[in-house]
C-alpha cells in the first residue's frame, strides 16, 4: 500500500532535504523520463513545438549564488513581474500538443530571449531524438525574439514560425504593400468558442509575401486581425491628433495675417500648401479684405473704400483614403516562416496562422506557475534548490495540461460538454474548473477504513470518466 505519512514529518527541512536529492539525481533527467512516458502514454501530437519564456521573482538576497558556478543565477533582469526590485530567475519550457511541457529549464534572472533561443537550437534535434522525432518532422514556433543573425543561422534547415518584430523595415514594407494590393485571403474566426455580445470574434485575413534577412529569403505571412492592437490604435489616433492641432494653429495664425499686395498673399498661401502632413490636407484660398473710410455707412450709396487688403481662408479636411490606409497597417502583423508551400510539411497561409495562434495557449502556462493561489513568494535557502523548485513547477505544469487535455479529448470524442462556473456548460473545460468541483469532497476516516461524508454529484462522477479515474481512489489508497 502507499506509505502515510503523518502531518508533522512534511516540514519546510524535509522539503528541503527533498529539494536538494533532487537537485543531485538531474532536474532535467527526471523531468525528461516524466514527459517521454507522459508523450507515449497519452500519444502527444508533436508536430508543433512552441517555445516560451518567463520571468519569476524570489524573494531573498542570493548574494552567495552570484560567486558559486551555478546553472541558474538568482539575479536582477527585467521583470515581468513588474517586481524590478526583486531578483529572479528565467523559466524556459517547450510545449506540444495542447500546451503540455515536455522540456523545461532555469536560467539566468537577467538571460536575454535571444540568447535562450541561440543555446536551445543547438540542442533541438538531440531533445526530440529521446521523443522518437526524426529531423524535419517538426516545426518550431516562437515569439518575435527568435529573429536574430545567429538563431536564424542556427534554425539551418529547420521548419519555423515566428513573428517579425515591427523594428525590423521590411515588416513595414511587407504590410503596406499587401494594404496597397488589396488581395487577401479570408481566414474568418479562429476561435472554437462562438462568439457574444461582450466578445465579439476576431476575423483574420491573410497575404502572402517574401522577405530577404541576412541574405536569406524566408516566407512572410502578412495578417490582418479584425480586433487590432490596441496599442498600435492608439498611437496613430495621438498622432492624428497632433497632426489636426499643429495644422489648427498655423491656420488660425495665417488667418490672422494680413497682406498690402496680392502676391505677398499668394506666395503665403502657397507656402501654407506645401506644410507636410500625413493625415490633413487644407484649401488655402485669398480673399479681399477692403479697408473702408470712417463715417456712417449710406443707405443709398456703397462704402468708399480708403485701402484693400488681402489675408488668407483656410479650410482643413482628414486625408480620409490615407488615415483609413494606416488605421488598416495598424491591425496588421508579420509571420516569418520557413515552413514550405509543397510538401510533407506543407501549409497554406492560413494553416499558419492558426499554428503560430496556439502560442497564446504556452503564454498561458505562465498564469498557472505566476498564481499567487498556487505558487505562493518564493523563498529558499540555496540557489540549487531553485532549481529543483523548477522541475516541481513543471512537473506540476505537466500533470496540470495533462488533466485539461484529457478533459478537452473526452468532449471532442464523445460530443458531452462539461458543467463550468455558474452551472453553464463548456466545450472546453479546465483544470483549475475540474479543481472546484471536487474543493468539497470529504474524505471521513475511521480506523483503517475510509469513506466519502457525501457521495459524489453527477457532475463530479463525469469529470472522473473522463478522465478514467475510479470513485474508489477516494477510499481505497493506491499502491504504487
Amino acid at each position: 500500500m502507499a506509505l502515510v505519512l503523518p502531518p508533522q514529518a512534511l516540514t519546510d527541512d524535509t522539503v528541503g532535504r527533498v529539494l536538494d536529492r533532487l537537485y543531485d539525481f538531474g532536474t532535467m533527467r527526471l523531468f525528461t523520463a516524466c514527459a517521454v512516458r507522459a508523450s507515449m502514454r497519452f500519444g502527444l501530437e508533436r508536430r508543433y513545438v512552441h517555445l516560451a519564456t518567463t520571468s519569476r521573482s524570489v524573494w531573498g538576497d542570493y548574494q552567495f549564488a552570484e560567486t558559486q558556478d551555478l546553472p541558474c543565477q538568482v539575479t536582477y533582469g527585467y521583470s515581468k513581474d513588474k517586481r524590478p526590485d526583486l531578483k529572479q530567475f528565467i523559466l524556459s519550457t517547450l510545449c506540444v500538443d495542447r500546451a503540455v511541457p515536455i522540456w523545461g529549464r532555469l536560467d539566468d534572472g537577467n538571460a536575454s530571449a535571444k540568447t535562450l533561443n541561440t543555446t536551445l537550437l543547438s540542442d533541438l534535434a538531440r531533445l526530440f531524438a529521446d521523443y522518437g522525432v526524426r529531423p524535419g518532422a517538426y516545426i518550431y514556433i516562437a515569439d518575435a525574439a527568435l529573429v536574430t543573425e545567429d538563431n536564424l543561422i542556427a534554425l539551418r534547415d529547420t521548419c519555423f514560425i515566428t513573428r517579425l518584430p515591427a523594428t525590423y523595415s521590411e515588416c513595414g514594407r511587407l504590410i503596406a504593400e499587401a494594404v496597397a494590393r488589396n488581395h487577401w485571403e479570408k481566414v474568418g474566426v479562429l476561435a472554437p468558442t462562438p462568439p457574444t455580445k461582450h466578445r465579439p470574434g476576431t476575423f483574420y485575413k491573410v497575404a502572402e509575401g517574401s522577405v530577404t534577412l541576412y541574405g536569406q529569403t524566408y516566407r512572410a505571412v502578412v495578417v490582418h486581425s479584425s480586433s487590432q492592437d490596441q496599442r498600435r490604435q492608439q498611437h496613430l489616433e495621438r498622432a492624428i491628433q497632433a497632426s489636426a492641432a499643429t495644422l489648427e494653429a498655423l491656420a488660425r495664425a495665417a488667418t490672422r495675417q494680413e497682406y498690402y499686395c496680392h502676391a505677398d498673399a499668394e506666395a503665403a498661401a502657397a507656402k501654407l500648401r506645401a506644410l507636410p502632413s500625413a493625415y490633413h490636407g487644407g484649401d488655402v484660398a485669398v480673399q479681399e479684405r477692403p479697408k473702408y473710410r470712417p463715417g456712417r455707412p449710406s443707405s443709398t450709396r456703397p462704402r468708399l473704400v480708403k485701402a484693400l487688403r488681402y489675408g488668407l481662408q483656410v479650410t482643413l479636411h482628414e486625408r480620409a483614403a490615407v488615415i483609413a490606409r494606416k488605421r488598416q497597417e495598424a491591425g496588421c502583423f508579420v509571420l516569418l516562416t520557413k515552413v514550405p508551400t509543397v510538401g510533407e510539411m506543407a501549409h497554406s497561409a492560413r494553416a499558419v496562422l492558426q499554428a503560430y495562434k496556439e502560442q497564446q495557449g504556452i503564454e498561458q502556462n505562465y498564469g498557472f506557475l505566476k498564481d499567487p493561489l498556487i505558487v505562493k513568494s518564493l523563498f529558499l535557502k540555496k540557489p540549487e534548490r531553485m532549481e529543483a523548485l523548477g522541475l516541481v513547477l513543471l512537473l506540476a505544469l505537466l500533470l496540470w495540461r495533462l488533466v485539461e487535455r484529457s478533459l478537452r479529448v473526452h468532449v471532442e470524442t464523445t460530443g458531452n460538454p462539461f458543467t463550468g462556473g455558474d452551472k453553464k456548460t463548456t466545450q472546453k473545460p479546465t483544470a483549475f474548473m475540474m479543481m472546484t468541483k471536487f474543493a468539497a469532497v470529504i474524505v471521513l476516516k475511521m480506523g483503517s477504513q475510509r469513506q466519502l461524508a457525501q457521495p459524489l454529484s453527477p457532475i463530479q462522477q463525469q469529470y472522473l470518466l473522463a478522465l478514467g479515474i475510479p470513485a474508489t481512489y477516494f477510499t481505497v489508497p493506491q499502491s504504487g
